[in-house]
């Protein structure tokens, strides 16, 4: 059996995947908003991977490696996810016929656990991190002898979710910017393969909560750490910067924002309000990235990426509840 972790990362292999992704999955839209052009000073677009069927980019990763895993007949398939990854592997696993077994953190979003579990695959609670999860695979993944998706060291997954810039890069070639939230990487990687390849001064900014700022530790310190991991958003919910990913953004990336819990409430209730959208925590963190980053983003072609919209009904009460949004609050 051919080892899936050790497919290039690149343009070339990006190319490929779309093949393999295109048969399951639409582009998905990037539309400008004059309303949010108008409150930045910059000519904004966003790109709706919160229309993915499973809600998320995530699923252009997990289809594109669970179609590899298939190819080499393998068994089944486990990860560990707060939520995004676990449903890409869950559903993609569905749609090639493979079983799949995802362990989540306890007290996951009920929302994403009810979508993981309507896909048929089983779905196991263990541990109060990402990271307690990932320990309960290891011991699975000895027992039953499944092939392990990590949701980051993973090239097919990284080729897969770069399909997402080449779409990008279609309807937008003159990118200045983009802004995207960082979790365990895969998406900024992703990024950072495509966009630099074809036009090596676009900006790449990433986002990430302030309670679980690892990547962005690392990032600043050039070497990987790992942080304390509290954050509600589940998107961007990591302890540890990932081996695979970080290799490729750590020297690429323009700036990082750090945002406060209250500021990534803020977003979610931002997002609906300029764009009638309902976008999860990190989802939504590109957009008050924005705000923090106007000055920088003052007249350029800029593209916020709404990541996924699986937040829970609790999420979205308490953020559409913040007093200053309220009192009529709007940026």
């Amino acid at each position: 059996m051919s080892d899936p972790k050790s497919c290039p990362i690149s343009y070339s292999e990006a190319l490929k995947a779309r093949k393999v992704v295109y048969e399951y999955l639409k582009p998905t839209g990037l539309i400008a908003y004059k309303n949010l052009s108008s409150l930045l000073g910059a000519e904004i677009l966003v790109k709706h991977e919160n229309h993915h069927p499973t809600g998320s980019f995530k699923i252009r990763g997990g289809v594109n490696l669970l179609r590899h895993l298939k190819d080499i007949s393998a068994e089944g398939v486990i990860t560990f996810s707060t939520g995004n990854h676990g449903l890409s592997i869950a559903q993609s696993a569905a749609w090639v016929n493979m079983e799949a077994t995802v362990v989540v953190p306890e007290q996951s979003n009920p929302a994403k656990k009810c979508s993981i579990q309507s896909t048929g695959a089983q779905l196991i609670e263990a541990g109060k991190t990402f990271e307690a999860a990932s320990q309960v695979v290891d011991e699975l993944v000895a027992e039953k002898g499944l092939y392990f998706a990590h949701p980051a060291n993973e090239p097919h997954l990284i080729n897969g979710v770069a399909t997402e810039f080449i779409e990008i890069l279609e309807d937008v070639p003159d990118l200045d910017a983009i802004i995207l939230p960082l979790g365990a990487g895969s998406e900024v990687a992703a990024a950072c393969v495509v966009l630099k390849k074809i036009n090596p001064d676009i900006q790449i900014y990433a986002v990430q909560a302030a309670n679980s700022s690892a990547a962005y530790q690392s990032w600043h310190k050039g070497e990987i750490l790992t942080a304390d991991n509290t954050t509600f958003a589940g998107g961007f919910a990591t302890g540890s910067a990932y081996e695979t990913p970080f290799a490729i953004y750590k020297d690429k990336l323009t700036d990082f924002v750090i945002l406060s819990e209250e500021e990534i409430y803020q977003g979610i209730a931002l997002a609906g309000y300029y764009t009638h959208q309902l976008v999860e925590g990190a989802g939504a963190a590109t957009l008050m990235a924005a705000l923090k980053l106007q000055e920088q983003l003052k007249g350029k072609k800029v593209v916020l990426q709404f990541s996924g919209c699986n937040a829970s009904p609790g999420e979205i009460l308490k953020a559409y509840q913040l007093p200053a949004f309220q009192e009529g609050w709007v940026g």
